[in-house]
């Protein structure tokens, strides 16, 4: 059937008190955003959800847009029809025709704005039940949990009918926490915290170090293309590539083996705080979970985060690696988390890192460098690159040479 207009229904949002209006034009900016391509879609957000009137669009095509749209918790596809019984019952069948399946059980729920309308809704509910049983076999009324409820909206312009509560990915609008910056390797961690700050409503820029030529521009595009994938979920992310070879060799040639990673990781954790307080950002994410490699222990940790006062968030801090595997999997960042690209983190990685440094020693080997000069000469290279959905950036041949490894 053509529908004819979606209703959708806010999540966390009904419990935002005095700021819920904020919310609901940014959840409506957003949803405007990933349905651009639409121009004869209209937008009409309402303190209780929101309509939006397709004038002719697929559901189908604007369907896969709204399932990624952080602060929708759910929405159903509609048919706008003329206030008479005779179109109620017809289209009620036709939709019911066209959603069941053998062993379902179904209710009709009315619900009436219009009260000059001629049928209450217990009348209507009676009137469109019988309607049904009359024309389709199989058919079992449930009250309680039904399988599939008929929907039908008598509103003063015309009905609105729908049988369908189709479920959003919840969370908050995009931007209503403000903006950070995500520190974004190539691996299977970060993506899925980057979606999970998305989903707090965190309006984030990806910080990616690269150190050529001892990483390739296969790993910066693979980077870049999981970036694309998330951006699914914001409508556009900023991609910002940092140099990283020079502070790697210098680590790798003044300071003691069992410290490179600890001292290299203050050195990113520098890098990306100075780019956060230039881009207006109130926080960092990183991919960390407790424990999972040297630098992730908590020892570790307070020898890096020593570098800054700002808030390091963890959205993957205490999940298992299967779980964040489940989850890179859903959001669709694994297959390309696994590409095997070498990133920096990887080609100066010490055979025997300290998994408990030492702050005052950390500290101490830092002094040894020039700082300032080595961030400096970082921040001077950085490119930006502004990412949106589904963006590609590794070639076929960059992909099939994946597939030998």
């Amino acid at each position: 059937m053509e529908y004819t207009e979606v209703m959708v229904r806010y999540g966390e949002l009904s419990t935002k008190g005095k700021n819920r209006k904020d919310f609901i034009n940014r959840l409506a900016s957003n949803v405007e955003k990933v349905l651009k391509d639409f121009p004869q879609i209209e937008f009409h957000p309402r303190h209780d959800r929101m309509h939006i009137v397709l004038n002719g669009a697929s559901f189908k095509d604007v369907d896969q847009r709204l399932k990624k749209v952080f602060g929708i918790q759910t929405y159903s596809p509609a048919i706008k029809i003329p206030k008479t019984l005779e179109d109620i019952e017809k289209t009620s069948l036709e939709l019911m025709q066209e959603t069941f399946k053998p062993g379902m059980t179904f209710k009709v729920n009315t619900k009436r704005s219009d009260h000059k309308f001629e049928y209450d809704t217990n009348q209507l509910n009676n009137l469109v039940g019988d309607y049904l049983f009359d024309h389709m076999d199989g058919l079992k009324a449930e009250m309680k949990h039904p399988d599939l409820v008929l929907r039908i909206e008598v509103r003063q312009d015309a009905v609105y009918i729908s049988n369908q509560l189709l479920h959003g990915v919840g969370g908050m609008p995009v931007g209503t926490a403000g903006k950070a910056v995500m520190m974004l390797s190539g691996g299977i961690d970060s993506p899925v915290a980057s979606w999970l700050a998305l989903k707090r409503g965190v309006d984030i820029e990806m910080v990616h170090f690269f150190s050529p030529p001892y990483t390739t521009e296969k790993a910066l595009a693979k980077a870049k293309e999981l970036t694309g994938i998330l951006a699914n979920y914001a409508g556009k992310i900023n991609f910002i590539a940092v140099p990283f070879a020079e502070i790697q060799e210098t680590i790798k040639e003044k300071l003691p083996e069992g410290y490179l990673m600890t001292v290299q990781r203050r050195f990113m954790l520098q890098l990306a705080d100075r780019i956060r307080a230039q881009r207006s950002g109130w926080a960092i994410f990183n991919g960390e979970s407790v424990g999972q490699v040297a630098s992730q222990t908590l020892q570790s940790m307070v020898a890096i985060n020593d570098v800054t006062t700002t808030p390091v968030i963890r959205p993957v801090a205490t999940m298992d690696k299967t779980e964040i595997i489940a989850k890179a999997e859903e959001i669709g960042t694994f297959d390309l988390s696994i590409q095997p690209f070498e990133d920096c983190c990887t080609i100066f990685a010490p055979p025997r890192p300290k998994t408990k440094p030492k702050l005052e020693k950390a500290r101490e080997y830092e002094a040894r460098l020039d700082v300032e000069g080595l961030i400096e000469r970082a921040m001077a290279g950085i490119e930006i690159t502004p990412i949106y959905p589904n963006e590609k950036f590794l070639d076929d041949k960059a992909q099939e040479d994946a597939d030998l490894l």
